[in-house]
């Protein structure tokens, strides 16, 4: 290709600027051999003349097109030169905001002096595991680039970061290691990832200052090794420091500061601890104030200065250390303010002893004030024979003490880092590391002395080493493609170094300057001009005799030789070290001892790695004046260690750029950027580019994006390869332009631009004959539709005129005939209505004058009438109103009084007081009528008795009368028969008056139990009104609550189903870290295994349960034995001398041996009361009565209790229950939202709790009545049998209302008291029939007796407690009087140990509340364990009790129905048991659980394994055996996770067990009894299930290990995902053709890549995803868990794919949203068919799919932004500006998006409240959801395969 075609018109080139450095122009006219200038059109379209030097013919550089314009990676571009690089760094950094860009092998960051949120841990995890090319550049890509290589290839890695003060190296650094601290984290808990982080703080204290052109500057160079152990974790790290700038300490520029930690301390000088440090603000001392401002805008000193002691505090400097420090650093401070006074002589000065700041400097460094007031001004001359004390000059002695000062810093720093290595070092092995080098880059200013000439030799090594690096990096490509390799030349900058390093080279011909005794500035500067003169990087200005050019890589500086011998020599006088050196403060003591004088060559990283560096030369002896190594021997020796390591390693570099000095946020000045460039190395890694094949295609590539210029008939083959071959050798007649390789095609610069440009001019040809079909077809189309349109319009004008016209001719002659008849009718009503109007004129006049007439008349008859009522309705309304009013006052009054009065009465009526009362009276009305009854029943029997004597005496005196009547008659005479009548009617007188007083006693009492009969019924309906006064109430409250409950349960569920997903997705996440811990302890106790693995010592196996350690539930904790027996087995593992040092160990142990002692003491006591209480009873116990009436008597009423309670109670009960808690809770509700602490709801609480207490009372009633009938119906039935014996005393009788047992005597009373009442039942049964009276009177008095016992032991335990609180009341008095008297004794010690003293106490105090605090959650734990065995242990014994009675009366009854029912049972069907011994339970675990291979159970009942579990379970709980239950369980759980962590990556064994697992908890809730989960039971169900234990805690255990196999089995199916995810849904083309391929640079050549193609396509995913979906159904998982499954996958496939979109420049195109949009409608249609769509995976993907649709919609005018912004609302703001700013075209034919287009966009979406993160974070996991699935199959169906091996199992 010639000259002439590449330079045609409209080329677009680059020429040189003054201001841009270069400009972009474009040709106007064609170049010609010859033309001696190009005309060319600028951008503002001005013509200019461009000439061309003849000798040279070096025409314009060429630009690029514009499709290559602001690509990732500058060696992609096709013409490698100065202005492309500028340019394309420019249009990424102001344009896309991009701040990083790959050169190469090198990554260029530019500082945007902006914050910007790229470096949180969401961009860490998404760069980590990527290949370096894949994503944006970035720090964190260079660091996993490093980081891959190491475990990959097994080799150190270095990072080198370079750059200008101020262009952003340290950040840049921080970056990397805060990288390598999240992705290598420490496998153990020493946090030696925060160590290494928090030794920046303290190294940016102590080593960075202010300068001009940064703010926070690194004033030293610093290289840390960061080390690895064989899993890649970090273990350990190790700096190295160079070259400390000591000069900033004694003096700074202006508009810089000192070091950041002399302006820490200023500002933190009011604290107490830095009283005595005697600083003031940093404008009062001398070396903190020269620059001028002490501050930084936006930088707070004081919080700095926290920071700076939190991190010495993390890396274990304590906190006397930390004084000291804040001592020495102050104390230089001081030394500056020091007055140095000027005597007489000129050779001679003094210091005032009244220098406040001298004596402040002594005492902060523990130096005598005399001598170093004298050595300030003196030195000491040594001579062969005498010593001689001479004074100094003003200057020498400021020299003198600047010098000091520096020697001071630069000794503290030394010692700083030291400590810093120190807290950094482990004692573990090292197996790699990593290096990253913070070093100053290649400086030049006005003034260049010693600091700039030490830099820049050490960029100079550098340079070389990278220019060597890259060489063998391109050679290394060449030869690996089998490319004919040509030697490229490039810059060596070996002679440069030469003249430095070399033998009598500058530094030579330095440090032999400075040996010589008067040996300066000057004769130096000679010696280097005579001896280097002729050197070709060596010049000597002009005009200057003592300064000298060195030209370097980068640019020529010059030096000036003044200040270079004494920077050299370091001198510090020996005198005043001396006086440091007697310091009574040890640390600043042991800065200047003797072997610190030398500064000590820098060791290499821990023991352990690969490299061992060590110095070339041997050590010299104990240095002295004249042997000590200058300044630049040391440096030269760190350098040469510092190459040798970064030769060991593979390097990674990072080119930090400065865009302007006035540190704006995004403003680039090319001239700083060009120079920068050019000093960094970066322009000669484009050259060497360059010089060979730039441009690199892989063939697939070059085949995809450049198809269309190749024929079809070449198309045919299918050998790419040979394809690529033909048609470039057809394109590109010179064969020296491409070389073919294995893999790629190589093309030397610009011959891409050439492609791209015939790919362009083939395009525009087949668009223009695209658009001119089009065109036409269009025309004509449009012709013939406007032709056909005409005509019809012309039909239907004129037929429209036509009816138009007919219709005008009508509506004339029809409105003639209107006129006419209108006319005509208007006039005869105008007629009528005069006519009508006049006579009723007339009628009107006439009537009105008579009604006036009359009504005056009428009017005056009314008024006298109404006068009249008037006057008399007035009095009488006066009279009323004064008597209403006084009656309305006495009603208002009397209804008050009368309200009050029923408000009390309604009060009092429905407290349960008033039924007390009620009851006591009538208990006392009752036992007065019972008294009543038997006076009258007496006086009753007594007339009875006098009756039935006078009637016999009455006889007996008739029959005596009858006789002497008779005899009289015989007997004649008359007298004696008159009085024997008169006799006869006098008794018959007598008699009737008897008869009168019978009747009269009759009535009497009749009357009397009439009335008591009213009483009793009085009191029966009154109860009766009371329970309905109660049921009405009750509906009252239920219709005002049904409303209220309506109107709140929708809210209050929608409430309550946000705070349970929120609670359980905490939970959830509970359990996940959980897991991950019990794994990482896992790991930790498997590596202690090994570790421990020593002759004779063994861990014994824990015999506590596995399921506590697993589970870590209370329910299944151990005993505090169990937990002693540990710590002592802990103590016997880790020795004696160990367990000495745990005191945590030690104290639980004391404590628990008391503890132990306490208790025997108790149980002792016990065991002796017991002891005697059975003396006693063995003296006081009657014989006993027979077993079979104590059985009688406990049948009897077990049979009662049933009868009356069981039917009724329960029902009653749980209605009552549920009422007053939906009462009590509404009411709770309401009250909290009106807010009224009076209303209504009060009222209802005040009555629920009068039913609650009259409801108790009643049931207190019950039961006292039951208990007595019980009695009573014992007692009838020993008198019907016979038996006069006294009843059982001891028999065994439970109160419900109580829980202690009734005393004998209590016993007996009542008894005795029953049989009285029952002797009297014959007497008054007419009364009360079935005896409720006298039960209820016999019942109160046991029920006062019983409360009064209760009373008497509250009283006990009340006592007992104010003696506890007493005793508590005294410990706390004695422990306050020893805090007081320890506080005492504390005030008397020193500051520091009162510090150490009160943490020591701390300690003390907050270890003895922890062990406390364990030792009641033991006890309560072991508390509760103990209840519910007691619990078992009762319900069992009444549940055999009951069954042998049952089964004792039916033997006795149908003993031959039993004996048939015991056959018959035998010969039922399988009942769904399976019953096994307890030796066989490992055997059954290994074979149903560890062992088992779900492909064995293939044809079998989904999820078997679960139901046969549960089968065993059911039968251990049909024989009531809860160790058999636990243990079948907690080895079953413990089987399960053993499974698991074996097949950790095995999709098909986590769903199989994920599924039974779930199965099991349904069948364990399926199976409960409890009602809830019984709704959809049959009842062969119903039989199946639990009888005995209660698994509730089991449930929940299981349902933890649910959700841990979920959050495995969601791990193993994204493990398997993801790696597909970014090639099939953005690489790969599912829609062939429509996207095309870009240059991708040298990146696609990192040694990162594989060589291997491991791309993937959209089926592949969807094949994955069915395989799992048919996995999951094939095992019987629920549907709704599967559900979750997929949503949680699909949640993944969109972050991972937008997260790589966000990171991706290349795949942020049209044709890449077409695809994602393709793609994400084939994972819906999957979702369709697999029945998934309600699953909710859509609705995560709708990020993914407005990106898709972000990418594909017009970004032009502001229709158009109003449009992204109303689609785009799943998306952020920052998510939107990204993937605009990343919007590239993948042809000319595409636009970019413009700056103003996004700022647009940015406007408009500033009111979103959006979040802060970019990326979407792909770990987050939705909380699942186990909903209870019941089964439909029944036990006794499911059959067991003998592939199980389960023999052993019997079939109950």
């Amino acid at each position: 290709m010639s000259l002439s075609e590449l330079y045609s018109q409209n080329t677009r080139v680059w020429i040189p600027d003054p201001e841009d450095v270069w400009r972009p122009a474009e040709l106007t006219r064609d170049y010609k051999e010859g033309d001696r200038s190009l005309q060319l059109r600028l951008e503002d379209d001005t013509i200019r003349e461009y000439p061309i030097d003849t000798q040279s013919k070096q025409l314009p550089f060429l630009r690029n097109p514009d499709i290559l314009v602001g690509e990732n990676d500058l060696t992609a571009l096709s013409y490698l030169h100065e202005p492309a690089v500028l340019h394309n760094l420019k249009v990424r950094f102001l344009e896309s905001n991009h701040i990083y860009t790959y050169c190469g092998i090198v990554l260029v960051a530019i500082n945007p002096y902006e914050q910007l949120p790229i470096y949180g841990q969401d961009v860490i995890y998404a760069y980590s595991g990527q290949n370096m090319g894949d994503m944006d550049p970035h720090i964190f890509a260079v660091a996993e680039e490093a980081y891959k290589q190491m475990a990959r290839d097994e080799k150190n890695q270095s990072i080198i970061v370079s750059g200008e003060s101020g262009a952003g190296k340290t950040v840049s650094a921080k970056y990397a290691m805060r990288y390598f601290a999240t992705v290598g984290g420490s496998a153990s808990d020493t946090n030696i990832e925060e160590k290494v982080l928090a030794s920046s703080p303290i190294m940016e204290a102590i080593g960075n200052a202010k300068t001009t052109r940064n703010d926070n500057s690194s004033r030293f160079g610093k290289y840390i090794q960061i080390g690895f152990d064989k899993r890649y974790h970090i273990i350990g790290a190790n700096m190295r420091t160079y070259l400390l700038e000591k000069s900033r300490v004694v003096f700074q520029a202006d508009e810089e500061r000192n070091y950041h930690i002399f302006y820490q301390l200023c500002a933190a000088a009011s604290l107490p601890e830095l009283k005595e440090l005697a600083l003031t603000c940093a404008e009062d001392f001398f070396y903190a104030s020269q620059g001028g401002d002490t501050s930084i805008e936006g930088v707070d000193d004081a919080e700095d200065f926290e920071k700076t002691r939190q991190a010495f505090t993390l890396l274990g400097v304590r906190e006397s250390h930390q004084i000291s420090i804040f001592k020495i650093i102050a104390s230089i401070l001081h030394l500056g303010n020091v007055e140095i006074q000027a005597e007489r002589q000129d050779d001679s000065c003094s210091v005032s002893p009244q220098d406040e700041h001298l004596g402040a400097f002594c005492r902060l460094l523990g130096v005598e004030h005399s001598q170093m007031e004298h050595w300030l001004c003196h030195r000491k001359l040594v001579t062969a024979a005498e010593t001689y004390v001479k004074t100094m000059s003003l200057q020498q002695a400021v020299n003198a003490r600047n010098a000091l000062a520096k020697h001071i810093y630069a000794q503290l720093f030394g010692w700083i880092v030291e400590q810093v290595n120190k807290a950094l070092h482990t004692a573990l092995k090292q197996h790699s590391f990593i290096g990253v080098l913070d070093i100053y880059g290649f400086e030049t200013f006005e003034v260049n002395s010693f600091e700039q000439f030490c830099i820049n030799y050490a960029n100079e090594k550098l340079q070389q080493q990278f220019n060597s690096h890259v060489f063998k990096l391109e050679q290394e490509e060449y030869m690996k493609e089998q490319i004919p390799w040509t030697l490229i030349d490039f810059y060596d900058n070996q002679p440069c170094i030469d003249l430095i390093e070399a033998k009598l080279g500058i530094l030579d011909l330095l440090d032999e300057e400075c040996k010589v005794p008067k040996g300066t500035d000057q004769n130096w500067a000679q010696k280097l001009y005579d001896r280097h003169g002729g050197s070709q990087h060596f010049q000597k200005p002009r005009m200057s005799n003592t300064a000298f050019i060195v030209a370097h890589f980068a640019d020529k500086v010059e030096y000036l030789s003044d200040g270079f011998l004494e920077k050299n020599r370091d001198t510090v006088y020996e005198e005043q070290i001396n006086i440091l050196k007697a310091s009574k403060f040890p640390l600043v003591a042991d800065l200047f001892h003797d072997d610190k004088d030398a500064v000590p060559a820098p060791t290499t990283s821990a023991k352990g790695s690969k490299i061992n560096v060590r110095s070339a030369r041997p050590p010299l002896k104990a240095a002295n004046k004249e042997h000590k190594k200058t300044v630049g021997h040391q440096f030269r020796t760190s350098l040469h260690l510092l190459m040798e390591t970064l030769n060991a390693t593979t390097p990674h570099y990072v080119r930090c750029v400065k865009p302007n000095d006035e540190k704006l946020p995004f403003h680039f000045d090319p001239k700083r950027a060009v120079q920068q460039l050019r000093a960094c190395g970066v322009l000669e890694t484009i050259r060497i580019s360059a010089a060979g094949y730039p441009s690199r295609w892989a063939y697939h590539d070059f085949f995809n994006r450049y198809r269309m210029l190749i024929k079809k008939r070449e198309l045919a083959s299918g050998d790419k390869k040979a394809i690529c071959r033909s048609v470039l050798e057809s394109l590109i007649k010179d064969p020296d332009k491409f070389q073919f390789g294995r893999t790629k095609i190589f093309f030397r610069a610009g011959q891409v631009a050439y492609l791209e440009k015939l790919r362009a001019d083939k395009f525009r040809a087949a668009t223009i004959t695209i658009q001119k079909t089009v065109r036409g077809w269009l025309q004509r189309v449009k012709y013939r539709r406007l032709k056909g349109a005409t005509l019809t319009l012309q039909r239907y004008c004129r037929g429209h005129l036509a009816r138009r016209l007919a219709e005008h001719l009508r509506r004339t002659r029809a409105a003639v005939v209107f006129q006419k008849q209108y006319r005509m009718r208007r006039a005869r009503l105008a007629y009528q209505r005069v006519r009508r109007a006049a006579i009723a004129i007339q009628a009107c006049t006439r009537g009105m004058f008579v009604r006036r007439i009359y009504r005056q008349v009428l009017r005056e008859h009314k008024a006298t009438v109404i006068q009249k009522h008037v006057r008399g309705w007035a009095a009488r309304r006066h009279f009323l109103r004064l008597r209403g009013a006084a009656v309305v006052i006495q009603c208002a009054f009397r209804m008050l009084k009368a309200k009050q009065e029923l408000r009390a009465l309604k009060i009092e009526a429905r407290s349960a007081e008033h039924l007390k009362r009620l009851n006591v009276g009538m208990e006392n009305k009752v036992v007065q009528l019972q008294r009543k009854i038997d006076d009258q029943n007496k006086e009753f029997k007594t007339l009875s008795e006098q009756l039935s004597a006078a009637a016999s005496a009455h006889a007996m005196e008739v029959a005596k009368l009858r006789k002497e009547l008779a005899h009289y008659q015989q007997s004649p005479g008359g007298d004696g028969g008159l009085r024997l009548q008169e006799e006869v009617e006098s008794l018959r007188t007598e008699l009737q008056r008897a008869h009168s007083e019978r009747k009269v006693l009759e009535d009497a009492h009749s009357r009397e139990s009439d009335e008591l009969r009213k009483r009793v019924a009085d009191l029966e309906q009154e109860n009766a009104l009371l329970k309905d006064e109660k049921e009405q109430l009750n509906h009252q409250i239920l219709s005002r609550s049904k409303d209220d409950l309506a109107r709140g349960s929708a809210q209050e569920s929608l409430l309550m189903k946000r705070e349970l997903e929120e609670e359980r997705s905490r939970y959830q996440n509970l359990v996940k870290e959980y897991s991950r811990l019990e794994q990482r302890y896992d790991n930790l106790r498997d590596e202690m295994t090994i570790i421990k693995q020593t002759p004779g010592h063994k861990r014994n196996p824990s015999n506590q349960s596995s399921l506590e350690s697993d589970s870590n539930y209370p329910s299944i904790s151990t005993s505090e034995v169990g937990d002693t027996e540990d710590a002592l087995q802990q103590v016997e593992e880790i020795g004696l001398e160990k367990a000495a040092l745990d005191m945590t160990v030690f104290l639980k142990l004391q404590k628990r041996v008391r503890e132990l002692e306490q208790e025997r003491r108790k149980l002792q006591a016990q065991l002796e009361r017991r002891e005697q209480q059975d003396g006693r009873k063995a003296q006081v116990e009657p014989p006993k009565n027979d077993i079979d009436l104590d059985q009688d008597a406990d049948l009897a009423y077990n049979t009662l209790k049933r009868q009356e309670l069981e039917s009724e109670n329960k029902k009653l009960k749980n209605d009552l229950n549920e009422l007053r808690k939906a009462v009590a809770d509404q009411a709770t509700q309401n009250n909290a939202a009106h807010g009224s602490p009076h209303g209504s709801p009060d009222g209802y609480g005040l009555l629920l709790n009068q039913l609650r207490l009259a409801h108790e009372e009643l049931e207190v009633r019950k039961e006292e009545v039951l208990i007595l009938r019980t009695q009573i119906v014992s007692a009838d039935q020993r008198r019907l049998a016979g038996q006069s014996a006294e009843p059982n005393i001891n028999a065994r009788t439970s109160w419900p209302n109580s829980e202690k047992h009734v005393d004998q005597e209590d016993a007996i009373e009542a008894y005795h008291g029953v049989c009285q009442t029952n002797s009297k039942t014959e007497d008054w049964g007419y009364l009360n029939e079935d005896g409720e009276l006298g039960l209820a009177y016999q019942g109160l008095k046991q029920v006062a007796r019983l409360l009064e016992a209760q009373l008497q032991a509250q009283s006990r335990a009340h006592e007992e407690e104010v003696g506890g609180l007493q005793a508590q009341v005294e410990a706390l008095k004695e422990e306050m009087d020893r805090q007081q008297q320890t506080f005492a004794q504390t005030l008397l010690l020193s500051p520091e140990a009162q510090v150490e003293f009160g943490v020591q106490q701390e300690m003390a105090r907050l270890t003895n509340e922890n062990l406390d605090l364990k030792e009641l959650v033991e006890k309560l734990e072991k508390n509760e364990k103990k209840l519910k065995k007691q619990l078992k242990i009762h319900m069992k014994k009444v549940q055999d009790l009951e069954a042998a009675q049952t089964l004792a009366q039916n033997g006795k009854r149908h003993q031959e129905l039993s004996r048939q029912v015991a056959v018959q049972r035998k010969e039922k069907d399988f009942q769904g048991m399976l019953e096994y011994h307890r030796e066989d339970e490992a055997l059954l675990i290994r074979n149903l659980v560890t062992e088992l291979k779900p492909q064995a159970l293939a044809g079998a009942v989904p999820c078997l394994p679960a139901y046969i579990l549960y089968m065993c379970i059911r039968h251990a709980d049909y024989v009531n055996d809860d160790l058999k239950v636990h243990s079948l369980l907690t080895s079953t759980i413990n089987g399960i996770k053993k499974v698991l962590k074996k097949h950790s990556d095995d999709f098909e064994m986590t769903s199989f067990w994920l599924s039974n697992t779930c199965r099991l908890l349904h069948c364990l809730k399926q199976y409960s009894g409890d009602e809830g989960f019984m709704t959809q039971n049959t009842a062969k169900q119903n039989e199946h299930c639990l009888k005995n234990f209660d698994l509730t805690e089991y449930r929940q255990v299981l349902s933890d290990l649910s959700i841990q196999i979920y959050q495995q089995l969601i791990k193993i199916a994204e493990g398997v995902l993801q790696p597909m995810i970014v090639s099939a849904m953005l690489e790969n083309e599912s829609i062939q053709g429509l996207s095309g391929v870009k240059p991708t640079g040298y990146r696609k050549r990192s040694s990162s890549m594989a060589d291997g193609d491991h791309s993937y396509c959209l089926e592949a995913v969807i094949r994955q995803m069915s395989s799992f979906h048919t996995v999951m159904c094939d095992q019987g998982l629920d549907p709704e868990i599967i559900l979750q499954v997929f949503k949680q996958l699909f949640y993944m496939i969109t972050a991972v794919t937008l997260n790589n979109l966000l990171l991706r420049k290349d795949v942020c195109s049209w044709s890449t949203g077409m695809q994602l949009r393709y793609n994400i409608s084939q994972l819906e249609e999957w979702l369709r068919g697999r029945n998934l769509h309600q699953s909710g995976a859509v609705q995560t993907m709708e990020p993914l799919i407005q990106a898709a649709q972000l990418l594909q919609l017009k970004k032009k005018t502001p229709e158009d932004a109003e449009a992204i912004c109303s689609l785009s609302t799943s998306l952020s703001t920052q998510q939107i500006v990204k993937i605009l700013n990343l919007y590239t075209p993948l042809n000319e034919f595409e636009e970019r998006v413009t700056v103003g287009f996004i700022r647009t966009i940015q406007a408009q979406l500033q009111d979103r409240n959006d979040p802060q993160q970019l990326l979407l974070d792909y770990k987050h996991m939705f909380p699942v959801l186990f909903p209870f699935n019941p089964s439909a199959l029944t036990m006794d169906s499911i059959h067991i395969p003998a592939c199980l091996n389960l023999e052993f199992l019997n079939e109950v």
